[in-house]
Protein backbone atom coordinates (compact mmCIF):
# COMPACT_ATOMS: atom_id res chain seq x y z
CA UNK A 1 0.00 0.00 0.00
CA UNK A 2 1.20 3.50 -0.82
CA UNK A 3 -0.13 6.67 0.79
CA UNK A 4 0.09 9.57 -1.70
CA UNK A 5 2.17 9.60 -4.88
CA UNK A 6 3.92 12.97 -5.20
CA UNK A 7 3.81 15.02 -8.38
CA UNK A 8 4.88 13.79 -11.81
CA UNK A 9 8.17 15.69 -11.73
CA UNK A 10 9.37 13.35 -8.95
CA UNK A 11 8.28 10.13 -10.69
CA UNK A 12 11.82 8.77 -11.09
CA UNK A 13 12.57 9.29 -7.41
CA UNK A 14 9.33 7.57 -6.40
CA UNK A 15 9.92 4.59 -8.68
CA UNK A 16 13.45 4.17 -7.30
CA UNK A 17 12.12 4.18 -3.74
CA UNK A 18 9.49 1.58 -4.65
CA UNK A 19 12.12 -0.58 -6.36
CA UNK A 20 14.51 -0.22 -3.40
CA UNK A 21 11.76 -1.50 -1.10
CA UNK A 22 11.23 -4.53 -3.35
CA UNK A 23 7.96 -3.33 -4.83
CA UNK A 24 7.48 -4.59 -8.40
CA UNK A 25 4.50 -4.43 -10.77
CA UNK A 26 1.78 -6.57 -9.22
CA UNK A 27 3.04 -6.03 -5.65
CA UNK A 28 1.38 -2.65 -5.06
CA UNK A 29 -2.29 -3.34 -4.30
CA UNK A 30 -3.60 0.04 -3.12
CA UNK A 31 -2.82 3.72 -3.51
CA UNK A 32 -4.66 5.77 -0.92
CA UNK A 33 -4.70 9.53 -1.44
CA UNK A 34 -4.94 11.86 1.54
CA UNK A 35 -6.42 14.49 -0.78
CA UNK A 36 -6.61 15.46 -4.43
CA UNK A 37 -3.81 18.02 -4.82
CA UNK A 38 -1.28 17.54 -7.61
CA UNK A 39 1.68 17.06 -5.26
CA UNK A 40 -0.11 14.12 -3.62
CA UNK A 41 -2.11 12.63 -6.51
CA UNK A 42 0.11 13.53 -9.48
CA UNK A 43 1.42 9.99 -10.08
CA UNK A 44 -1.70 8.04 -9.13
CA UNK A 45 -2.94 7.30 -12.67
CA UNK A 46 0.57 6.36 -13.83
CA UNK A 47 1.18 4.02 -10.88
CA UNK A 48 -2.19 2.35 -11.33
CA UNK A 49 -1.30 1.54 -14.92
CA UNK A 50 2.29 0.52 -14.13
CA UNK A 51 1.68 -1.53 -10.97
CA UNK A 52 -1.96 -2.56 -11.29
CA UNK A 53 -2.89 -0.91 -7.98
CA UNK A 54 -6.34 0.38 -7.13
CA UNK A 55 -6.77 4.05 -6.20
CA UNK A 56 -8.85 5.07 -3.18
CA UNK A 57 -9.74 8.53 -1.94
CA UNK A 58 -12.54 10.39 -0.19
CA UNK A 59 -15.55 11.41 -2.27
CA UNK A 60 -15.05 15.03 -1.17
CA UNK A 61 -11.92 15.31 -3.36
CA UNK A 62 -12.77 12.82 -6.11
CA UNK A 63 -13.73 15.65 -8.47
CA UNK A 64 -10.19 17.07 -8.24
CA UNK A 65 -8.88 13.83 -9.72
CA UNK A 66 -11.66 13.43 -12.26
CA UNK A 67 -11.42 17.01 -13.55
CA UNK A 68 -7.73 17.68 -12.90
CA UNK A 69 -8.71 20.78 -10.94
CA UNK A 70 -7.33 21.41 -7.43
CA UNK A 71 -9.86 24.21 -6.94
CA UNK A 72 -12.81 21.87 -7.43
CA UNK A 73 -15.12 21.88 -4.39
CA UNK A 74 -12.93 24.41 -2.56
CA UNK A 75 -13.73 27.97 -1.55
CA UNK A 76 -12.32 30.43 -4.07
CA UNK A 77 -10.56 32.21 -1.20
CA UNK A 78 -9.08 30.00 1.50
CA UNK A 79 -9.63 30.99 5.14
CA UNK A 80 -5.93 30.77 6.11
CA UNK A 81 -3.01 31.05 3.68
CA UNK A 82 0.52 31.84 4.86
CA UNK A 83 2.68 34.41 3.07
CA UNK A 84 5.06 31.67 1.87
CA UNK A 85 2.15 29.79 0.31
CA UNK A 86 0.79 32.95 -1.33
CA UNK A 87 4.19 33.56 -2.96
CA UNK A 88 4.38 29.94 -4.14
CA UNK A 89 0.90 30.14 -5.65
CA UNK A 90 1.91 33.22 -7.63
CA UNK A 91 5.37 32.02 -8.72
CA UNK A 92 4.87 28.29 -9.22
CA UNK A 93 2.15 26.72 -11.38
CA UNK A 94 2.53 23.55 -9.29
CA UNK A 95 0.93 25.27 -6.29
CA UNK A 96 -1.76 27.18 -8.18
CA UNK A 97 -5.31 25.87 -7.76
CA UNK A 98 -5.57 25.78 -11.57
CA UNK A 99 -2.52 23.48 -11.98
CA UNK A 100 -3.44 20.50 -14.17
CA UNK A 101 -2.46 16.85 -13.85
CA UNK A 102 -3.36 13.52 -15.41
CA UNK A 103 -7.00 12.92 -14.57
CA UNK A 104 -8.39 9.65 -13.29
CA UNK A 105 -11.45 8.15 -11.66
CA UNK A 106 -10.73 6.52 -8.27
CA UNK A 107 -11.44 2.79 -8.14
CA UNK A 108 -13.35 3.26 -4.92
CA UNK A 109 -14.17 5.90 -2.32
CA UNK A 110 -13.38 5.69 1.38
CA UNK A 111 -15.01 7.34 4.37
CA UNK A 112 -14.34 7.67 8.08
CA UNK A 113 -13.18 4.43 9.77
CA UNK A 114 -12.67 2.49 6.51
CA UNK A 115 -10.66 -0.62 7.47
CA UNK A 116 -7.39 -1.05 5.52
CA UNK A 117 -6.42 -4.45 6.97
CA UNK A 118 -7.40 -6.23 3.74
CA UNK A 119 -4.41 -4.45 2.15
CA UNK A 120 -1.90 -5.67 4.73
CA UNK A 121 -1.94 -2.72 7.12
CA UNK A 122 -3.73 -2.71 10.47
CA UNK A 123 -5.08 0.79 10.01
CA UNK A 124 -8.20 2.81 9.34
CA UNK A 125 -9.14 6.00 7.52
CA UNK A 126 -9.71 9.20 9.53
CA UNK A 127 -11.57 12.13 8.00
CA UNK A 128 -9.53 15.35 8.30
CA UNK A 129 -11.31 18.06 6.28
CA UNK A 130 -10.01 21.62 6.35
CA UNK A 131 -7.21 21.73 3.81
CA UNK A 132 -9.78 20.30 1.40
CA UNK A 133 -13.27 18.84 1.83
CA UNK A 134 -12.04 15.30 1.23
CA UNK A 135 -8.79 15.35 3.21
CA UNK A 136 -8.19 12.12 5.10
CA UNK A 137 -5.49 10.46 7.16
CA UNK A 138 -4.41 6.88 7.76
CA UNK A 139 -4.22 5.90 11.44
CA UNK A 140 -2.37 2.68 12.24
CA UNK A 141 -3.13 0.45 15.22
CA UNK A 142 0.26 1.45 16.66
CA UNK A 143 -0.73 5.14 16.69
CA UNK A 144 0.97 6.50 13.57
CA UNK A 145 -1.13 9.09 11.73
CA UNK A 146 -0.20 9.77 8.09
CA UNK A 147 -2.08 13.00 7.54
CA UNK A 148 -1.29 14.63 4.18
CA UNK A 149 -1.70 18.40 4.52
CA UNK A 150 -3.79 18.39 7.70
CA UNK A 151 -0.68 19.93 9.29
CA UNK A 152 2.69 20.96 7.89
CA UNK A 153 6.05 20.69 9.59
CA UNK A 154 7.75 23.32 7.46
CA UNK A 155 8.17 26.93 8.52
CA UNK A 156 5.81 29.30 6.78
CA UNK A 157 3.61 26.65 5.18
CA UNK A 158 -0.12 26.87 5.85
CA UNK A 159 -3.13 26.49 3.60
CA UNK A 160 -6.46 25.95 5.33
CA UNK A 161 -9.36 26.24 2.93
CA UNK A 162 -12.14 25.85 5.50
CA UNK A 163 -11.15 26.92 9.02
CA UNK A 164 -14.20 25.55 10.90
CA UNK A 165 -13.61 22.14 9.26
CA UNK A 166 -9.94 22.34 10.24
CA UNK A 167 -10.80 23.13 13.87
CA UNK A 168 -13.12 20.10 13.98
CA UNK A 169 -10.34 17.92 12.56
CA UNK A 170 -7.92 19.24 15.19
CA UNK A 171 -10.39 18.34 17.93
CA UNK A 172 -10.78 14.86 16.48
CA UNK A 173 -7.03 14.21 16.36
CA UNK A 174 -6.61 15.37 19.97
CA UNK A 175 -9.07 12.63 21.01
CA UNK A 176 -7.47 9.84 18.96
CA UNK A 177 -4.86 7.43 20.26
CA UNK A 178 -2.00 8.95 18.23
CA UNK A 179 1.71 8.73 19.08
CA UNK A 180 3.36 10.14 15.94
CA UNK A 181 2.08 12.35 13.12
CA UNK A 182 3.53 12.10 9.60
CA UNK A 183 2.67 15.21 7.57
CA UNK A 184 2.88 15.34 3.80
CA UNK A 185 5.52 18.09 4.08
CA UNK A 186 8.25 18.12 6.69
CA UNK A 187 9.51 15.72 9.32
CA UNK A 188 7.32 13.59 11.61
CA UNK A 189 5.86 15.28 14.70
CA UNK A 190 5.46 13.56 18.08
CA UNK A 191 2.00 13.87 19.57
CA UNK A 192 3.50 15.80 22.52
CA UNK A 193 5.00 18.38 20.17
CA UNK A 194 1.72 18.53 18.23
CA UNK A 195 -0.15 19.32 21.43
CA UNK A 196 2.38 21.99 22.44
CA UNK A 197 2.27 23.59 19.00
CA UNK A 198 -1.46 23.36 18.30
CA UNK A 199 -2.91 23.29 21.81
Amino acid sequence: MLVDTGYAGKRGFLEKKLADSGCRPGDLKLIILTHGDIDHAGNAAYLRERFGAKIAMHRGDAGMAEHGDMGWNRKKKSDRVSLVFRILMVLSPLFASSAKFETFVPDFLVDESYDLSAYGLDAKVVGLPGHSKGSIGVLTASGDLICGDFVYNMAGFKLINDFPDHVSSMEKVRKLDVTMIYPGHGKPISVDRFRRKYG
